[in-house]
């Protein structure tokens, strides 16, 4: 049996504010609950979230840890009452809602999920936050399809390198903007038919002609504010538009008469705050249609940095500059 400290490294917020509030502590190893697991934590991904929540704007739901970190990988070393289908030394990458920048983590067992054939530790922790938002909003939501024309913002981000990946290989045509010609570049790299260079070149009419006017079916969305107006310019009739983020603003003025004359969806969504019977409802989805492209080696996460996690704070330093291209991930144990 693995032997269990009583103790682990943890990174707390202090306060809310920039990155010098992540402070690297100590506390009890969490115990799991009916339905839960205890993971060693091995590598640990940094979401836009954990910045969210570092500021003071993104709280966790009740209940759950106020550590950081929503996606993990690592060995399962305890495991709660009626849990069935995992066991003790199994490895594997689960989804949080919260505690993950530590050296243990709890985890509802139904939200863990199998390194994919070939991943390492680090590849696989960078998956279940970014994978099940991509699908649950890009898929479920916004309808993505074999033959569609999908236009992905940020696409060098790690929620847009999987999702360029993703809807390529399921048989999309896939645009994405990017800041700069070289992100531009990268995009095309991952799968996409045109990287947009978002400071130098309008989506809008990018999207336009190179449609020949038709416009894109789904568009996944991470700005909102202003963008919103420019992505019902940009949708195809029937098109849907679901946001994921708000990094532009959270409010923006939009003509009605062109979502009624296109028939547009205009959706979103977010996950950490789900009810866990939704949560489990993304993972079986995902289990079912995502693992196997991973295990085949069709879609990949594009790891960009690694930390230590003491240095988590330079990690988030890193996300706010957004020079990165994939993921920034955190090395635990």
């Amino acid at each position: 049996m693995p032997v269990v400290p009583p103790e682990m490294p943890v990174i707390e917020i202090a306060s809310p504010g920039g990155g010098e509030q992540l402070r690297p502590a100590t506390r009890p190893v969490p115990i799991p609950a009916e339905g839960e697991v205890l993971i060693r934590v091995i590598a640990a991904g940094v979401n836009r979230p954990d910045i969210m929540q570092r500021q003071g704007f993104y709280a966790p739901p009740a209940g759950a840890s106020d550590i950081p970190g929503l996606e993990v990988a690592g060995e399962i070393v305890a495991v709660g009452a009626k849990v069935s289908g995992l066991a003790i030394r199994d490895r594997v990458t689960a989804l949080l809602a919260g505690g993950g920048y530590a050296g243990y983590a709890v985890a509802a067992a139904e939200l863990c999920l199998p390194i994919p054939n070939g991943f390492s530790m680090l590849e696989a922790a960078a998956l279940p936050e970014t994978v099940f938002t991509v699908w649950t909003n890009l898929f479920e939501r916004g309808g993505c399809k074999a033959g569609d024309t999908v236009l992905v913002h940020g696409g060098t981000s790690g929620i847009g390198t999987i999702a360029i990946q993703l809807a390529t290989a399921l048989g999309a045509r896939v645009f994405a903007t990017a800041g700069g010609h070289d992100k531009a570049r990268a995009c095309e790299r991952f799968g996409a038919v045109r990287g947009i260079d978002y400071r130098a070149e309008d989506f809008v009419d990018v999207i336009q002609r190179e449609t020949a006017g038709n416009g894109a079916d789904v568009i996944l969305d991470m700005v909102s504010g202003s963008y919103v107006a420019r992505n019902m310019a940009a949708a195809a009739m029937f098109g849907r538009i679901v946001s994921i983020a708000a990094l532009g603003g959270v409010r923006a003025q939009i003509d009605m008469s062109v979502i009624m004359h296109k028939r547009l969806t205009l959706t979103g969504s977010t996950l950490r705050s789900r009810p866990l019977a939704q949560k489990v409802a993304i993972a079986e989805a995902v289990r079912h249609s995502v693992w196997p492209l991973l295990s085949a080696g069709r879609v990949r996460p594009v790891i960009h940095a690694t930390f230590p996690l003491a240095a988590a704070a330079a990690a988030h330093e890193l996300m706010e500059t957004s020079t990165h291209i994939g993921k920034i991930m955190l090395s635990v144990s």
